[in-house]
Order: C-alpha cells, then structure tokens, then sequence
C-alpha cells in the first residue's frame, strides 16, 4: 500500500473516551513508522494542545470529515462553533473552517449501543486532496488495516512513553468484526503470532483517526478509532502493551447515516 492517504483507555474492564497515538513494535526501528506531513493527506489532526495535536479526522467528502463524537468535546471544537467563532484545520498545508458537527443519534445513547461517530462540515469545499471513500463493506475480518497518528509513541512492550508530536502509521489485522472491528497487538516473541512488518496498535492522542483497507479501487475508510480494551494488570501508563484490544467504529454499518447526512447537505 502506498503512502498516500486513536482514544481511550480502558483500564482493566472499564471502557473510556480518551484520545490516543500509535504504539509499534519493539524490534522494529522507530524511524520505519514515521511519515511524512504529506503521506495521507487526508488525515489531519483537530488542535494542538501545547506539543500534543490532539484527536484526528479523514476527509470522506469535498465538505465532510468524520471523527469519534467524543473528539468533538475533547477538543475546543464544540465550544468554540457554539460561540460563532472560528475553528480552523489544517488540511495539505491549507487552512480550513469547520462550521458544523453532526453526532450520530446514537451516541451516549442509554437505550441502543452506543454509536461514537461524528461529522464535521467545512464551510468551503475542499478540492485538495480527494478525500477517501467510506467502507460498505462487510467481509472485513482478518483484512489488514492501516493506522495513521500523531499521538503517544510509544512500545509493544512498555506500552506508551512520550509525545513527540511525529506522524506515524501502523498495520494490524481485523480479529473481530460486528457491531464495532478490533485487532489485537500480537507480541513478535510468541513465535505463533503472525505479526505484521509494522505492526501497532492505538496510544494517547489520537481518537478519531482512521483504519484505513486497501481495495481493488483504492484505500477506503474502514474503521474510526474511538478505544481500547486492556485486561487486569495494564494501567493507564501501560496501555499500548502486547495483547491490547483496539477498537474502532464499523464505518460499513453506518455507511446509511454518513451518506444521508452528506447528501442531505447537498
């Protein structure tokens, strides 16, 4: 796959909103996760805090992007188009206005699942770069999916370090695929794994971004970050280790909402 084109925590049992980054292997030298500002263009982060760039976004559309509902909060985003002002992006060395945020219904819902989904409409059409399809897949489990972050770094084995602010990409396989997809953070050491090249998986910072499948057409959204599951023993400053759960929206299961409100716009 070409170069063109995470969160919470949860702690023990328990599943959080919290942005994250990109973990990777600890015997793979770091500089191989590394991109460019311009690999995946389509990828932009939604604010900087101080060093951190916090929550990502994915062009779908000249006028869309879509992200985790929670980032929408997590960041000054809600607050600051409820007061008028301007929130600005930026998207291939341009700056960008998003003017309006879609959630889907379902989020923080107490009666269906929880859906943790949101759209973020610009204020002007966006001709570059061409944004990425969504997925209406539903043959995804066992695909390889690509990571694109700039949050923690972190390793397999520690679990996350520091924020560097670099972008970086990862690969990992899709374990499960229903309601939501997960893959799961093979150890390289356990000689029954079969772990990719880049294999990584989800840290602090990065929740929002893309799990992006290569097709016959081109790369497709396949799958929005919005968690973690770590069992007993892991810790907040351990998340990231080997045998992680990452867990991502299931954009072909909502493929019907993203396109009604895209549409409806137009």
């Amino acid at each position: 796959m070409s170069r063109t084109g995470a969160l919470l925590l949860i702690s023990a049992w328990l599943f959080a909103s919290i942005s994250q980054g990109i973990i990777i292997r600890h015997d793979v030298a770091p500089g191989e996760y590394v991109l460019s500002p311009d690999d995946f263009p389509q990828v932009f982060y939604l604010e900087r805090q101080g060093r951190r760039r916090v929550c990502a976004a994915t062009l779908v559309d000249s006028y869309w992007a879509l992200t985790a509902a929670h980032c929408v909060n997590e960041t000054s985003l809600a607050e600051t188009i409820a007061n008028g002002q301007e929130f600005m992006v930026e998207i291939s060395n341009r700056h960008h206005e998003i003017d309006h945020v879609v959630t889907h219904p379902d989020y923080l819902s107490k009666i269906r699942p929880e859906v943790d989904l949101a759209l973020l409409r610009f204020k002007e059409s966006i001709a570059i770069p061409q944004p990425i399809p969504i997925s209406e897949l539903t043959n995804e489990l066992g695909g390889i999916i690509t990571l694109v972050g700039w949050g923690y770094f972190g390793l397999g084995t520690t679990g996350r370090q520091y924020d560097d602010g670099e972008k970086r990409w990862a690969h990992n396989r899709v374990t499960q695929a229903d309601n939501r997809l997960r893959s799961v953070f093979d150890d390289p050491r356990e000689i029954h794994n079969s772990v990719l090249p880049l294999e990584g998986t989800l840290g602090l910072g990065d929740s929002g971004g893309p799990a992006l499948m290569e097709t016959d057409d081109g790369i497709i959204v396949a799958g929005i970050a919005i968690g973690e599951i770590e069992g007993v023993g892991y810790t907040e400053e351990t998340q990231g280790r080997y045998g992680s759960t990452a867990i991502y929206e299931r954009i072909s299961m909502h493929a019907d909402w993203i396109k009604s409100v895209i549409y409806w716009d137009k």
